[in-house]
């Protein structure tokens, strides 16, 4: 939810057009909106477990690491101070051009099943807000547990895409207010901030507490 305003930016157009002129088709936006939050839990999924093969100290502590930077880079981004999130979607949108190309395909929407195909396609768009949730999904290392993040993620942004998609303007003003975007944007640089703040006591922690077989190791060699 607290990147409400980024998505109306990135998804709103999408979300809107599924009124097919003015007509409102619900059953076509739910399935729009499910193949979306399908894409995300999907994602999640397959990172996570990705993740967990690595049984690595070091690994883990660089995931947490790099989630936090994203968290802190995206609560920048969402309130202007810092655009160096949209370099890293300008890098994934390199991988999302023969999605977009594909997705093409199944506009314009008039059956619930094309819907919720471009909603699969459309979860794979490149998106800071995305990536920063699937750096901090990748943290569980657990094909269950980054599932469960990344469809809590989908579950946010259904505020501002339904209001995008039922043309609820009040809602959408709403969450467009500069001054909503600045309060959410500070708990998510406290929260990046917090975050890397506890990787690096974590860290220091562990090196700390180092096994006494594995200093003989280390001794020795």
């Amino acid at each position: 939810m607290a990147g409400a305003g980024h998505c109306l930016g990135m998804c709103g157009g999408i979300a809107a057009a599924l009124s097919l002129g003015g007509q409102q088709s619900p059953a076509i936006t739910i399935a729009y909106h499910l193949g979306r939050i399908t894409s995300y839990t999907a994602l999640g999924a397959a990172l996570g477990f990705v993740a967990g093969q690595i049984d690595i100290q070091a690994w883990t502590i660089a995931l947490r690491y790099i989630a936090g930077f994203l968290l802190l880079g995206m609560g920048l981004y969402i309130a202007d101070w810092w655009r160096g999130m949209a370099q890293l979607e300008r890098l994934g949108a390199h991988l999302w051009k023969p999605v977009q190309t594909f997705s093409s395909r199944f506009l314009p929407v008039k059956h619930p099943t094309q819907a919720l195909a471009l909603g699969l396609c459309w979860g794979l768009m490149p998106c800071g807000l995305i990536y920063s949730s699937l750096a901090w999904a990748a943290t569980a290392q657990s094909a269950s547990s980054s599932a469960l993040i990344m469809l809590c993620f989908g579950l946010g942004t259904l505020p501002a895409m339904l209001a995008t998609s039922f043309g609820a303007g009040s809602v959408q003003q709403f969450l467009r207010r500069r001054g909503l975007k600045v309060v959410i944007a500070l708990f998510l640089i406290g929260s990046g901030i917090w975050s890397l703040y506890l990787t690096a006591a974590h860290s220091g922690h562990n090196a700390g507490h180092m096994p006494d077989h594995s200093r003989h190791m280390q001794h020795s060699d």
